[in-house]
């Protein structure tokens, strides 16, 4: 039951007993602005200024037409509630031209969870969240990693770290979901007492409301309003994709030499398929999506090679085209990229070089994206899949061939991945998928997988390894249940390089996550790699692991798709956040529990068991939960523990005898 309240001058609406919303009294629901702001961008990170000239806390409230009217004077925003599963969703109808706050009642202790993806913490109470899809890294940081000795290193703090992947939805410890329905530019505060405030520079098409008995209940529930396509063709789980840059014979030798060692690969990676760029920071992709002829020669025939010994080919692919070159002069012929005021192309400048941004709003580009750029080039070669990188540097200030930048580059990820989700069904393509970074709510429909984006290649908890989890966490209470990491990292930079203990310490968390694929970094001279000396043994023992699982992980895939996450964090079946006592161990699954090993040289770990009885991967020692223990954690061995009792106890046993 659904309906509006007003006692002692403080107007509320109760469902089932539950206050959703209160307005009164110094806590206005709504509040309008009016601000002026301007961008300051450099490569994909923006700064932002803002400048206040009004404000207007709606404080009268009043019923007509069926909707609740928050005004002040003639300024007015209609809310009409729906009842739903769960709670409500509130229409909300405001002015053009005016910014809006709305703030929600809050519990002191309640903590706060989401907001797409968010790096440094998974418990956002006390921070400000930025609803502003932009680049994670920082170049200022990887130089400073390099230049300061690693004991002066400051981590940074969350409000310090931007976010491929944000969204302006949240779950709280209360089992309370908040989602505004909005791709503008926002703001959401958590550090008050006593509320919530969410600002945005529009006003949002809507607000749901939603409670469960569950953090799961909750997950299915925003399944209705986002609904979960994502996916993984059953190769995937054979074994790991490796990534192997350098050309044709490069991949075949270094790819067949490792499955005569015994590993399992299920794919090779080259993302410099169309070729390669030498710059300051290290090994780049030339952005010009065709097959480069002089580094990969016969390219079409060492696929089906790897084919015929069960490993697929992967490419790579961005909404950009380098600056001069053949694809990039042709579609700037065309007008299919995006441009200046004056009409002029407008280049995105990445460490060094400039290139043109396809328009993903002109019907034409688009066209090309599918049929030429995937379909013919791509897709027509034999390629099982891609990473589909960048989306996030769209300009507020360019020209589109329709629509406006500043309202379209939240959403400017999603359509990219809409894209590449579109071209593989359009073409017929079976068995392919593709991974993005970048995305806003619904990307969960059309990528079939996000990854981590770009960690540095250490173990800081701000850009290396352990962010990973918190990220993941953060994903999937706001709906993306498939996510993975590169293993190893991407950015190298000076002295910030991975080891072959960092390299295979990330694979031991690749080994138990859906999708295991490693990255060879920016700089892959400088970094282990998986056939190292030191690390080869490791790859063929998780590789081999990961496939044994493969019956687990396809179940686990497949309540993914439903709405239920791969990746939980150790408090999500206490449901209470002051249960969780460990950022980032997490489960896979709801029989499985991942403690990965950040700490360097370890040799043994720390970790707090769940509730309930559990058994020891490795060893079959059984433990108790709600207990703390310290677990032998040998270089390739991590601890993980399976519950007691659990159903794919037997294929536990036996994916732990395969190595």
């Amino acid at each position: 039951m659904l309906n509006w309240q007003s006692e002692g001058g403080v107007l509320s609406l109760i469902w089932n007993g539950r206050t959703l919303l209160a307005s009164g009294g110094e806590l206005p629901f709504i509040t309008a602005v009016k601000r002026e702001k301007t961008y300051t961008a450099s490569r994909g990170t923006v700064k932002t200024e803002v400048v206040e000239t009004a404000r207007v806390p709606l404080t009268d409230a009043r019923e007509e037409g069926g909707a609740m009217l928050f005004s002040s004077g003639e300024h007015v925003v209609s809310v009409r509630a729906w009842e739903r599963a769960g709670g409500a969703t509130l229409h909300l109808k405001g002015e053009d031209g005016w910014a809006y706050e709305f703030c929600l009642p809050a519990d002191e202790d309640e903590a706060v969870f989401g907001g797409g993806e968010q790096y440094r913490k998974v418990n956002l109470r006390g921070e400000e969240v930025v609803n502003f899809v932009s680049e994670h890294i920082k170049a200022s940081t990887i130089v400073e990693k390099a230049l300061l000795p690693t004991a002066l290193y400051r981590e940074k703090k969350h409000s310090e770290i931007g976010s491929y992947a944000p969204m302006p939805v949240f779950v709280t410890d209360r089992r309370r979901l908040i989602l505004f329905d909005t791709t503008a530019d926002g703001r959401s505060d958590f550090t008050a007492e006593d509320r919530f405030c969410f600002a945005f520079d529009s006003c949002p098409k809507s607000l749901t409301l939603l409670y469960g008995e569950s953090y799961e209940e909750l997950a299915r529930l925003l399944t209705l309003l986002y609904p979960n396509r994502q996916y993984l063709p059953g190769w995937c789980h054979e074994g790991m994709i490796l990534s192997i840059q350098g050309g044709t014979q490069t991949i075949l030798d270094k790819c067949f030499t490792m499955l005569d060692a015994g590993a399992k690969i299920c794919g090779v990676w080259s993302q410099d398929w169309s070729g390669e760029k030498r710059t300051v920071m290290g090994k780049q992709v030339n952005w010009n999506w065709e097959a480069d002829e002089t580094l990969y020669p016969d390219l079409r025939e060492a696929i089906e090679k790897l084919n015929a010994r069960g490993v697929r080919f992967l490419g790579y692919i961005n909404p950009y085209l380098v600056k001069g070159g053949k694809l990039y002069e042709s579609c700037r012929e065309k007008g299919w990229l995006i441009t200046r005021t004056d009409g002029s192309v407008y280049h995105i400048k990445s460490t060094t070089f400039d290139a043109g941004m396809l328009d993903l709003t002109n019907p034409e580009a688009v066209r090309y994206i599918k049929e030429v750029l995937i379909g013919q080039n791509m897709l027509a070669l034999g390629m099982s899949g891609w990473m589909a990188d960048f989306g996030e540097y769209l300009p507020v200030d360019c020209v589109l061939h329709d629509g406006d930048p500043a309202k379209l580059h939240n959403a400017w990820p999603v359509l990219w991945a809409k894209i590449n989700r579109e071209a593989i069904e359009e073409y017929g393509a079976k068995d392919v998928m593709f991974f993005t970074r970048s995305g806003y709510l619904g990307v969960q429909s059309w990528a079939p997988i996000l990854w981590n984006g770009d960690q540095h290649t250490d173990r800081s908890r701000d850009y290396g390894m352990p962010c990973v989890m918190p990220a993941s966490f953060s994903l999937a209470f706001s709906g993306v249940t498939m996510v993975h990491c590169d293993i190893g990292g991407f950015f190298s930079f000076g002295k910030m390089k991975r080891d072959g203990e960092l390299f295979t310490r990330w694979m031991e968390m690749g080994a138990f996550s859906l999708l295991m694929r490693s990255h060879e970094s920016i700089r892959p001279w400088a970094n282990a790699q998986f056939d190292a000396e030191d690390v080869r043994e490791h790859t063929v023992r998780l590789t081999k692991l990961h496939a044994a699982l493969r019956p687990y992980l396809e179940h686990v895939a497949a309540e993914a798709g439903e709405g239920v996450p791969a990746l939980r964090p150790d408090f999500w079946t206490a449901e209470d956040f002051g249960d969780s006592r460990d950022p980032y161990a997490y489960f896979l699954g709801d029989d499985l529990f991942v403690c990965p090993v950040i700490k360097k040289g370890a040799k043994k770990r720390r970790v707090f068991l769940p509730e309930g009885d559990w058994v020891h991967f490795w060893s079959g020692r059984s433990f108790k939960g709600e207990r703390r223990y310290t677990v032998d954690a040998p270089l390739g061995f991590l601890p993980v523990f399976y519950r007691k009792g659990s159903p794919w106890t037997e294929l536990f046993r036996e994916a732990a005898d395969t190595i």
